[in-house]
């Protein structure tokens, strides 16, 4: 049992720190609404508690593995490496801040074809989108993540604690935009992805779906012509066809028959703009 000692303990931390700091940006934003709020999304907030578990901490020691092979099979030229410490750190963090996002838009968008859909509609069921929808993954949508989330910057030899904290930062804003707000940031929100954008990656419109798959800057969308301005969409309904599942379901989704060869429309169908 001491093998899941330290992921639960991480798991823990995790959940308690960031359950206090979006269960405060509830109670602001909410206010009288937030019973309601809370009774809406139990069920499934029960449910990505559960995948959370099954992925962090039983799962935890088995996804170590791919990644300890990973780091130790795919290494930067020793002159790459050494290019980054005359590099200061500022800028080589915006460039690992870029290169992990570049990677996760591109992972995100081979999950919404018809090869990788099932293992990542699980991720589009919540039909209450909030804070712990960011960590409601099927195990075979968090391998995939884990083998192919950090190769481009292993790939440049970016430095491991710049890694750590571009994740960490990728990670607090990945909880930031599943967020029940329905906020677009302003000006800022030209530049980064917003909780209103991110929702309406998650609105139940397949078409739409195909719109803001990245995580924290908006920049390889709108290069790549899959951004949408959330405006006219504030507040749409998430989900997906199928419906929301308990964690049985959700466990079993992506071997269900009916999702072989299914994908939602593919974002040049949409009415994305650049």
């Amino acid at each position: 049992m001491e093998i899941f000692a330290a992921p639960a303990q991480s798991v823990f931390t995790l959940l308690a720190i960031t359950g206090v700091m979006f269960g405060l940006l509830a109670l602001v934003t909410k206010r009288g609404r937030i019973v309601e709020a809370v009774r809406r999304c139990h069920r499934e907030f029960m449910t990505n508690l559960g995948l959370t578990f099954i992925n962090a901490v039983f799962l935890a020691p088995l996804f170590l593995v791919p990644d300890g092979w990973l780091r130790n099979a795919v290494g930067a030229p020793d002159a790459l490496v050494a290019f980054w410490e005359d590099v200061p750190g500022l800028v080589t963090f915006a460039v690992a801040v870029l290169a992990f996002d570049f990677v996760v838009y591109w992972r995100h968008r081979l999950e919404h074809t018809r090869l990788f859909w099932p293992i990542h509609a699980t991720h589009h069921a919540d039909t209450a989108i909030h804070w712990l929808s960011i960590l409601r993954k099927h195990p075979l949508s968090k391998l995939l993540s884990t083998l192919v989330d950090i190769m481009l910057l292993l790939l440049l030899g970016i430095p491991e604690w710049i890694v750590g904290i571009a994740g960490t930062v990728r990670g607090i804003w990945g909880f930031f935009i599943h967020a029940d707000v329905p906020w677009t940031l302003g000006i800022f929100g030209k530049v980064l992805i917003s909780p209103a954008a991110h929702r309406l990656h998650h609105i139940r419109d397949e078409a739409l779906m195909g719109t803001n798959f990245g995580n924290t800057v908006t920049l390889w969308d709108k290069l790549f012509g899959t951004y949408l301005d959330p405006k006219p969409y504030l507040n749409c309904e998430t989900g997906i066809a199928e419906g929301t599942r308990g964690l049985g379901g959700e466990l079993w989704r992506p071997f269900e028959r009916r999702y072989w060869g299914k994908a939602p429309a593919p974002a040049a169908e949409t009415e994305a703009t650049a």
